[in-house]
This record gives C-alpha cells, sequence and structure tokens, in this order.
C-alpha cells in the first residue's frame, strides 16, 4: 500500500505543471457597467493545470505569489512569476492515518491580521494558524461545544481579528452520512475573543465560501445546495452575531440550465461588487443583488483572490490555476 501511494504520488506529481501562453473560457458581459470592471478583449489566463480539485487561493504580499490548496491532494501549493509550481505544504489538512475519503487536504487559506497562514482542514477537522517564515502549526478551534467540527471549508477574518468560517460535510469520508459526524448542524461558527466558538448560523444546507462587504456590516454566505443555490446576506450586529439572512442572488435556476458548478468561494472588491464562484464559472454581482457578468471558465470553480496590486484575480477552477487582470481592487490592498 506504501508503495501504490508514493507511486500514485510520484504520477500525480508528474501532470502538475505551470502553463504558459494558455487561456480558457470566456468574459460574458450583461450589464454597461460591467466594463468598469473588466476590460474588453480580457483573457483568462491558465497559470497551472494537473491538480485533482484546486481551491482556497491566497495571495502573500510580502513575498509576491500566491497559495492554494489541492484538496484531496493534502497539499498547498506556491505559485509565483517565472517560477514553477512547487509543493508548499504538505500535508496540509490531514495528518492522520490513511486513506481518509478522497478530500482530506486544506480548503479555505487566508493570511489573518498577524501575517499567519490561516486554513480549513478538513482531515483534522479544525481551524489552524501557521509562520509563514519558521511553520508549526497550533489549533485555533476543532470543536463547539465539545462537539467536532465536520470539514471547515472556509473562512474570513474580520478586522476586530473575529474569524468566521462554514462548516459543512464535504470533507468527511462519507460526508452527510459519516459515522465520526458529531454536530447535525452545517454551521456558520465564530471564533471571537478568548478563542470562544459560537454558533452564528444553523439554518443552511452546505454553507460554503463567506466574505464581509467592505465596511464589515454585511456577511455574505454562499451556499453550495443545488436544489437552493443561494448567495445569502446577513447584516453583521454590534456583538459579532448576525441577523436574519435573506437571499441576495438566487443562482439555482442557472444550475437547473445545466451549468457546471455552485456557489462555492467569494471575494468583494472595494466597492462591494461580489465575485463569487457559481455556475459557469464566477458570477460578478454588484452590492444591489443584479448580475453584472460572468467570468466563463467552462468548469466547475472553486474559488477566487485578488492578488499582486489588489486588481488581479486567481481562480480556482476544477484542474487548473487561472487568472486574469480586472479594473477594480479586491478589499485589503
Amino acid at each position: 500500500m506504501k508503495n501504490l501511494l508514493l507511486l500514485t504520488t510520484f504520477m500525480f506529481m508528474n501532470h502538475v505543471s505551470s502553463a504558459q501562453n494558455k487561456t480558457i473560457g470566456q468574459i460574458i458581459r450583461l450589464d454597461p457597467s460591467f466594463d468598469n470592471l473588466i476590460e474588453k478583449n480580457t483573457k483568462i489566463e491558465i497559470l497551472g493545470e494537473g491538480f485533482v480539485w484546486s481551491e482556497g487561493p491566497v495571495w502573500i504580499k510580502n513575498g509576491g505569489y500566491l497559495l492554494f490548496s489541492d484538496v484531496p491532494a493534502n497539499t498547498v501549493y506556491k505559485w509565483k512569476e517565472g517560477e514553477k509550481i512547487t509543493e508548499f505544504l504538505k500535508p496540509s489538512g490531514y495528518t492522520g492515518i490513511m486513506p481518509y475519503g478522497n478530500e482530506p487536504g486544506s480548503n479555505g487559506l487566508i493570511i489573518n491580521n498577524l501575517g499567519q497562514l490561516v486554513s480549513c482542514e478538513h482531515g483534522d477537522r479544525r481551524i489552524s494558524a501557521m509562520p509563514l517564515d519558521i511553520g508549526g502549526k497550533r489549533t485555533l478551534a476543532d470543536n463547539y461545544m465539545g462537539k467536532r467540527f465536520n470539514s471547515p471549508n472556509d473562512i474570513v477574518q474580520k478586522s476586530n481579528g473575529d474569524y468566521y468560517f462554514t462548516d459543512p460535510p464535504y470533507g468527511l469520508p462519507k460526508k452527510e452520512k459519516d459515522p465520526s459526524r458529531e454536530t447535525e448542524l452545517f454551521g456558520v461558527y465564530r471564533i471571537g475573543k478568548n478563542s470562544t466558538v459560537s454558533l452564528i448560523i444553523k439554518d443552511l444546507t452546505r454553507p460554503n465560501g463567506l466574505a464581509f462587504s467592505p465596511d464589515e456590516k454585511t456577511l455574505y454566505v454562499a451556499q453550495s445546495d443545488p436544489e437552493r443555490a443561494y448567495l445569502m446576506s446577513y447584516p453583521v450586529l454590534a456583538d459579532g452575531k448576525v441577523g436574519k439572512g435573506k437571499i441576495f442572488f438566487d443562482a439555482t435556476p442557472m444550475v437547473k440550465d445545466g451549468s457546471k458548478g455552485l456557489p462555492d468561494g467569494l471575494k468583494i472588491d472595494k466597492k462591494g461588487n461580489i465575485f463569487t464562484t457559481g455556475p459557469g464559472g464566477i458570477l460578478v454581482v454588484s452590492p444591489a443583488g443584479k448580475l453584472l457578468g460572468r467570468i466563463e471558465t467552462g468548469e466547475a470553480t472553486a474559488n477566487c483572490a485578488f492578488g499582486n496590486d489588489g486588481s488581479t484575480l486567481y481562480i480556482t477552477a476544477d484542474m487548473y490555476l487561472l487568472r486574469l487582470q480586472t479594473k477594480t481592487v479586491g478589499i485589503g490592498f
């Protein structure tokens, strides 16, 4: 078994590659204001390919490179302009005895206010933080009221230091039917001061990506349920909890039409426009909930992140790492 795993890893690594001068997909403009966000004739570049399921891109400002997860490969990869794609961290999300399901690795990644890499770890069922310079993880949270999380999926940090993250079942070996599940919920949680974990949303069927509006008064949560493929919005209250949610954008009809993908990861630009993965690729939605245009990758698309000076959008889509130039700037730049 060990030799087989080593051979599989070797064969997989031989298929991971950087790409040059290759493009994919198309840009679909649905509203004139979309021209203020993405230039006409913009191409979607392929930066790398051959991954099993790429996820969780995050730009490292102090270093000028991108990190992203390959969840089934239990690996975080590093991409930097002009260099080959390399392994940055392995194992990334599961340190136990293999095999462990088909999605054991890290998923969502962010850089926290201290400059540490924060990971949503499927296999180890926790949120961890790790300094980028010396390594060595510590657990930020792995349970709520004594019950282990399912498989933390995506995370965002508020300016005051609080973390908000989602906990669907995708990383469990048997998903929602896994016998090791300890909680009946697929919740959205908050890690507050003194590492206190609180449940803030408990009525979603498949919570996934999440992000704050520029003023942090609204929390957006994507739901990866083909029957209820929603982007939800919640008012953020003074105590860090959220008020009653509402459907901000409904992508269910697009799912029913056969487009690949579901609402998953999302990011916000400084003007409040939402770049959310969804059926067909990336959906660009205005702060008023209007679909302005689509970045169609043609693949099931997992996540995205702004990088470089904040105007470059990196996209993880199935086996690909992609990039395109925008005319806007993401939050945090």
